[in-house]
C-alpha cells in the first residue's frame, strides 16, 4: 500500500507535494484516491500505471509553489483544455498537488498515520479554484471534526459531515482513511516468512505468533508489524476481530486444534487452515465437537485447504495462493479469472476507434 510508504517519507523528510488522484473518467490505471508524494530526488507511491508519475515529479514542486492546484491529464491532442499525457487506459484523470508543509496537509498526513494504526478517518477537501484555496475536513469515525481549514463555516462542516466517502461531488473530494488489512500469521516457520512478506508488499498490516520462542523472532520477520510468542489463548491475546485475516499454519495437530477452537468464535473476515484435507477434516470436526457447534457451521468459517487453487509447490506458490485468496475476500471478489468474449470486443470496438490511444506521449519520456 502506497499510504505506508508515503508516510514513511514524509516523516523523513517533512517537506514536498503530495499528489492525488481526485477525478477520474473513463478508465485509469489507479483508482481515485491513489497518491504520490514528490520529495526533492525522492518519492514514493504512484498515481498511474507509469505514463505521468515522471512528468508529476519533475513539475510538481513548481505546481504548488503558491498552494494547492488541480491539473488534468488526457490522452488525446485532440483537446486544448487538458494537457495531453499517454494514459495506456485511455482516460482523464484531475490531481490535487497539494505542499506538505500546508496546515491541510500536515493534517491529511497525521490522519493516513493514524490510520496505518487502525484509526480511521474521513476526509473531505474542498478542492482549488480560482476563487478559492483548498480547504479541508476530517472527522472521526463518530463524526467528530479532527481538523477543519480555519473559516469553514459550520453550515460546510455539517454539510461535509453527511457527505459520502467515494462518491462523486463537485468541487469536493471525499475519502474514507480505511486501516490496512491486518493478517494474523499464526505460525512461525520458513513457509510463513513468504506470506508475511508478500502480505507486506500489499501495505497489510502482518502479526506473527508462534508458541516456539526460537522461531517467533522479529530479525525472522522484518517485515511483520509484530512478532509475538504465544503459546495459549492467541485471539484473546492478539485481540483478533471480524476484519481480520488469520492463517493457522502451526503445523502441529494440537495446537492448530487448539488456535481453531481459540479463533473461529471471533469469526474473522477470513480463516484460513493449512493442511491436507484429511487433516483439516479431522481439525474441523474436533473443533466443532468442543465448541458445542456442527461441522457444517465451522465450515462456513474457514477457508481449508487454504489459499486459491493456483497449481504450483513450495513456500512462495503456497503464500501466493493464501495472499490471493484473502484479497479476492476482503474485496468482495471471487478471484475467478476475467476473460473477454467475442461480442464485448465488437462492443467496446463499437465504441470508439483506437485512435484515442495513438498519437500520444508518455510522461516517462518528458523531458
Amino acid at each position: 500500500m502506497d499510504r505506508r510508504k508515503i508516510v514513511e517519507l514524509a516523516r523523513a523528510t517533512g517537506a514536498g507535494v503530495l499528489v492525488t488522484l481526485v477525478r477520474v473518467e473513463g478508465s485509469s490505471y489507479r483508482r481515485t484516491g491513489a497518491r504520490l508524494l514528490a520529495t526533492g530526488s525522492r518519492h514514493a507511491g504512484t498515481i498511474s500505471g507509469g505514463c505521468l508519475e515522471s512528468e508529476v515529479i519533475r513539475r510538481a514542486e513548481w505546481l504548488a509553489k503558491d498552494g494547492a492546484t488541480i491539473e488534468r491529464y488526457a490522452m488525446a491532442f485532440d483537446d486544448t483544455s487538458d494537457i495531453p499525457f499517454g494514459l495506456g487506459c485511455g482516460g482523464t484523470v484531475d490531481l490535487l498537488f497539494e505542499p506538505v508543509e500546508a496546515p491541510e496537509g500536515q493534517a491529511l498526513f497525521a490522519a493516513m498515520e493514524r490510520s496505518l494504526r487502525g484509526i480511521e478517518a474521513v476526509v473531505v477537501s474542498f478542492l482549488p479554484d480560482a476563487r478559492r484555496p483548498l480547504r479541508r475536513a476530517i472527522f472521526d469515525p463518530s463524526g467528530n471534526v479532527l481538523f477543519a481549514t480555519p473559516g469553514l463555516l459550520p453550515e460546510k462542516l455539517e454539510c461535509a459531515r453527511g457527505l459520502t466517502p467515494g462518491a462523486e461531488y463537485e468541487g469536493r473530494f471525499v475519502e474514507r482513511l480505511s486501516a490496512p488489512q491486518r493478517l494474523v500469521v499464526l505460525g512461525a516457520g520458513d513457509d510463513a516468512q513468504p506470506l508475511v512478506e508478500m502480505a507486506a508488499l500489499l501495505g497489510w498490516t502482518v502479526v506473527v505468533a508462534e508458541g516456539r520462542a526460537q522461531l517467533a523472532s522479529a530479525h525472522r520477520f522484518p517485515r511483520a508489524e509484530r512478532v509475538e510468542v504465544v503459546r495459549q489463548q492467541a485471539a484473546s491475546a492478539l485481540a483478533i476481530t471480524s476484519d481480520d485475516a488469520v492463517v493457522l499454519m502451526t503445523h502441529s495437530y494440537e495446537q492448530d486444534r487448539a488456535l481453531l477452537v481459540g479463533v473461529l468464535p471471533h469469526e474473522p473476515k477470513y480463516l484460513g487452515l493449512l493442511g491436507s484435507r484429511h487433516r483439516s477434516s479431522l481439525l474441523l470436526t474436533e473443533a466443532a465437537m468442543m465448541l458445542g457447534r456442527s461441522v457444517a457451521e465451522c465450515c462456513e468459517r474457514v477457508f481449508a485447504p487454504v489459499g486459491m487453487d493456483l497449481g504450483g509447490d513450495g513456500p512462495e506458490a503456497i503464500a501466493l495462493a493464501i495472499v490471493a485468496e484473502i484479497q479476492a475476500v476482503a474485496q468482495g471478489r471471487t478471484g475467478r479469472s476475467r476473460r473477454m468474449s467475442a461480442g464485448e470486443v465488437a462492443e467496446q470496438v463499437d465504441s470508439g476507434g483506437a485512435s484515442r490511444y495513438l498519437e500520444v506521449q508518455c510522461g516517462l519520456d518528458a523531458g
